[in-house]
């Protein structure tokens, strides 16, 4: 988002440590906000590991206990300022995953947006090394309803609702509440729905993938860069897919689209 030209803030915590410092310098120097990190000399900071192969990707997290694993309700309090001068807040499916208090601060932030007339974006993002589908259900259907912008994979929608979800349309069904729902069937395409009225869809471009992950989360970052632009749906979904492009033939964890921030209006 902050390649793009957006004036990005990110809110939330890690340790007062070596790692720490690193993803500061890392992400400030990306140009996005940090002012609103905190830092806790109490736990660490928490981290995961790619390990990335022929046969594809396994990801081992280390993130109980973390500094992150400690947010809150009060933490949001202490972001109220940030909220009330944003457009749009987005979270993922993984913070709620970290701990009860997280979920309940993940919570908390939709709400304060709410109150705050700041749109609210969630990326469903189930990782099964953090909980069960049967732990997660639940949590992410409540914030999906309750979100303005909504991310889901088909499959995980599957995996996290039942398999009877066949097609992106029966995920609309399910999630029918947000204003704009893009439902992502991995290589095969995406299809945004606006309202109540039919989808949209794009198919995905060939791409030759070198790694995956992080993909979605740059997809994400490019339609929510088409939506704040006032994009098309169908602008919003290529816009997506040329971020999720970048993602897919980098290992690295922030591949840089500064390149089409020029191509923009």
């Amino acid at each position: 988002m902050a390649d793009l030209g957006h004036s990005v803030v990110w809110g939330s915590r890690i340790g007062d440590d070596p790692l720490g410092d690193r993803v500061l310098a890392e992400i400030s120097g990306s140009g996005v906000d940090v002012r609103f990190v905190e830092r806790d000399p109490g736990a660490p900071t928490g981290v995961f590991f790619k390990d990335h192969g022929a046969e594809g990707t396994r990801v081992y997290y280390y993130r109980r206990g973390s500094a992150a694993a400690r947010m809150d309700p009060e933490f949001i309090d202490r972001l109220t300022d940030a909220v009330g001068r944003v457009r749009v807040v987005h979270i993922s499916g993984v913070t709620p995953a970290l701990s009860d208090d997280c979920a309940a601060a993940s919570r908390a932030l939709f709400t304060r947006a709410r109150a705050a007339g700041t749109l609210c974006s969630f990326d469903v993002n189930h990782r099964p090394g953090l909980w069960s589908s049967r732990e997660a259900a639940g949590t992410l259907l409540d914030l999906a309803r309750s979100a303005d912008l909504v991310f889901v994979g088909l499959d995980e929608a599957q995996r996290v609702w039942g398999d009877e979800l066949a097609d992106a349309e029966a995920v609309r069904a399910l999630i029918d509440t947000p204003a704009t729902l893009v439902v992502k069937n991995a290589a095969v395409g995406a299809t945004l729905f606006e309202g109540r009225g039919p989808g949209s869809f794009v198919p995905a471009p060939p791409v030759q993938v070198v790694e995956p992950v992080g993909a979605g989360d740059a997809f994400a970052a490019g339609v929510l860069s088409g939506w704040l632009r006032g994009f098309t749906a169908h602008e919003q979904l290529m816009l997506g897919h040329r971020l999720a492009a970048l993602a897919l033939r980098s290992i690295e964890d922030h591949a840089d689209a500064g390149a089409l921030r020029a191509e923009l209006p």
